[in-house]
């Protein structure tokens, strides 16, 4: 199992980008299918994109075109570049490991507001 820890969060204008991180602590990260979660106050968290060890993503209809997952295993991290932010976009984002077996992180607050 691996330990997660995001950053990258706060607080950016409408518009704007910002560059979410995931460090993974323990062996084997780049076995593992990762993914980048998302919840808002009230919701449900949903799914926002995976990256598979080989490097496949999919995503959730509403960030395509806007956001981007990435993995450098060299560094055990998993990226999510998000661009042209929108308020509805405001969530605590958490990364997952989804498989071979499955871990979360504590999350980082993205707030987009003017």
């Amino acid at each position: 199992q691996v330990q997660l820890v995001e950053s990258g969060g706060g607080l950016v204008q409408p518009g704007g980008s910002l560059r979410l991180s995931c460090l993974a602590s323990g062996s084997s990260f780049d076995m593992y299918t990762m993914g980048w979660y998302r919840q808002a106050p009230g919701k449900q968290r949903d799914l926002v994109a995976h990256i598979t060890s080989s490097g496949s993503t999919h995503y959730a209809d509403f960030p395509k075109g806007r956001f981007t997952i990435s993995r450098d295993n060299a560094k055990n991290t998993v990226y999510l570049e998000m661009n042209s932010l929108k308020p509805e976009d405001t969530a605590v984002y958490y990364c997952a490991a989804l498989a071979p077996s499955r871990s979360w992180g504590q999350g980082t607050q993205v707030i987009v507001s003017s």
